[in-house]
């Protein structure tokens, strides 16, 4: 499948599947007259490969990423699929990665932590989500791995609702990508 079939496949797939309309309260405290619930696509077998495949494309332009991570419930397929795919797919030049998840509270047992999964600080990371509107909760991951002493090289998002978070992420100077925007489901 080349590029443009797959991305317009995964455009089809969140517009079949993940998008839905009528009022509904955002994780950034605005009301919205359409929700796009990225988990109805990034946990299809479909959804996961086309999404995964997008990411390794973009983190072939940051050569010092050695980890994917993001805010846990929303990334934790994209990060389990994307390094799934690693191996399968050595031609896309990406090598090896390992993969973390942001807690939004640290567990109350154990080590404590905010992130689980095998981070080392000084690690290059790349930060993922399903969905961003304002960018409050990449910038939450962010916080949490860069006190950990990693380096954030790029937030990738497989939807931006074009409401503040290129914006509000770019403040914060590092690369943000997104492969897709509401615009490709035919929203403003």
């Amino acid at each position: 499948m080349n590029d443009i079939s797959r991305r317009d496949r995964l455009i089809y797939l969140m517009k079949r599947d993940a998008l839905q309309f009528g009022q509904f309260p955002l994780s950034s405290g605005k009301v919205s007259n359409y929700y796009i619930d990225g988990r109805l696509v990034t946990l299809s077998s479909e959804g996961a490969r086309l999404i995964a495949l997008e990411i390794l494309d973009l983190l072939v332009q940051f050569p010092g990423v050695i980890a994917i991570g993001g805010p846990s419930i929303g990334a934790d397929p994209i990060i389990v699929a994307t390094l799934a795919m690693v191996g399968l797919y050595p031609h896309i030049g990406v090598r090896e990665l390992c993969g973390f998840l942001v807690r939004k509270e640290a567990k109350e047992h154990g080590a404590k932590s905010l992130v689980d999964g095998p981070l080392k600080p000084g690690s290059t990371v790349a930060i993922v989500d399903d969905v961003a509107t304002s960018g409050g909760s990449i910038i939450y991951a962010v916080n949490v791995v860069e006190e950990l002493g990693c380096k954030v090289a790029v937030a990738i998002v497989v939807v931006d609702r074009l409401s503040g978070a290129r914006e509000t992420l770019y403040k914060r100077w590092f690369e943000y990508r997104s492969i897709l925007t509401i615009r490709d489901l035919g929203l403003e």
